[in-house]
């Protein structure tokens, strides 16, 4: 297996949680890609030392949630989701606008007989749909309430990446949502994928699921770190901070001393730039923290260095979700 996951046997936090951690960010990176076999349980039995039974527990946990499916005889793979079907999809529309084809296909045979070329009504089509979306495409972001902070980091950089307004809808306020608006995408990250699906699919709203960022430059950083280091974790999100701070443990355990706080908790971060070493944050936590160290500067001996974070939404995630928008 490339992807080596690491279980600290001696922690508070359980080996399942640790490792249902580990595989849940693996498949939300995209390290695990959809239709990826995840490792047999005697695999990863072998890998971290647990029971085989306690790796069915997370493979079932992670079945629930929608992220997995079984598929008898063969294995535990990564679920194909939100509009990454795109023959289900064609059948789909086809089901709903049976004559949907026809109609493509008479008018495309109409501007070929006007001498236009293929690429040329390629291009027709294209530019029409594309001015259509821009004036009237709505994209909604939904995430839990209880972390609508990682929805805010989304809201913020889609809007940057795709310039056009992005609406935050809490996961349980989106089927209230979806009921009246009259058209839209809902984008999410493959973290609550599962739930969004369950409540848009119904209504035939397509899930875009993104991709984050695998954050491979700062777990080499922190594996790197002296023993006994304080690491500080900045961002908008309670969730990622969790999951962050499962994931350090699960690589260091007790080695190093891990602080975290939201952006918005200015009393966290001033203690946090007088005792970490090292501040690592997500792009839009990044300027309030560099404030705060430069205005405490005069009061620490040693400045902690600061690290801002990629994107949370992986880039290859972005430019396919333009391409989908029509927006590319």
């Amino acid at each position: 297996m490339s992807i080596q996951f690491h279980i600290q046997p001696d922690s508070e936090i359980p080996a399942s949680t640790q490792l249902f951690n580990q595989i849940r960010f693996a498949i939300a990176s995209r390290q695990f890609p959809p239709g990826h076999r995840l490792p047999s349980t005697r695999q990863l039995a072998m890998q971290t030392g647990l029971h085989r039974n306690t790796i069915s527990k997370v493979y079932r946990q992670l079945e629930k949630i929608g992220l997995v499916e079984s598929q008898a005889g063969s294995g535990i793979y990564v679920r194909a989701q939100g509009n990454e079907g795109g023959g289900r999809l064609k059948s789909r529309i086809l089901e709903q606008y049976p004559q949907a084809y026809e109609i493509v296909l008479e008018s495309l045979d109409k501007l070929l007989a006007e001498g236009c070329s293929l690429n040329q009504a390629r291009e027709l089509f294209l530019s029409e749909i594309d001015w259509r979306l821009r004036c009237s495409a709505r994209v909604v972001v939904t995430a839990p309430t209880q972390d609508i902070g990682v929805g805010e980091l989304m809201v913020q950089e889609l809007e940057q990446a795709l310039r056009i307004p992005v609406q935050l809808v809490a996961l349980e306020q989106l089927s209230r949502f979806l009921d009246q608006t009259q058209a839209g995408t809902v984008v999410t990250s493959r973290y609550f994928i599962g739930e969004a699906e369950a409540i848009a699919s119904p209504k035939s709203v397509r899930v875009i699921p993104v991709d984050i960022y695998d954050y491979s430059m700062e777990i080499q950083l922190v594996r790197s770190m002296p023993k006994d280091s304080c690491v500080g974790l900045v961002s908008l999100s309670s969730g990622i901070l969790r999951a962050s701070e499962v994931i350090i443990h699960s690589l260091r355990g007790e080695d190093l001393l891990v602080m975290t706080a939201q952006l918005q908790d200015t009393y966290k971060i001033n203690a946090m730039v007088r005792s970490a070493h090292t501040i690592i944050s997500d792009q839009a936590s990044f300027s309030t923290v560099k404030t705060i160290v430069a205005q405490a500067r005069e009061d620490i001996i040693r400045p902690p260095k600061l690290i801002c974070c990629e994107n949370y939404i992986g880039i290859k995630s972005i430019n396919l979700l333009k391409r989908e928008l029509g927006l590319a």
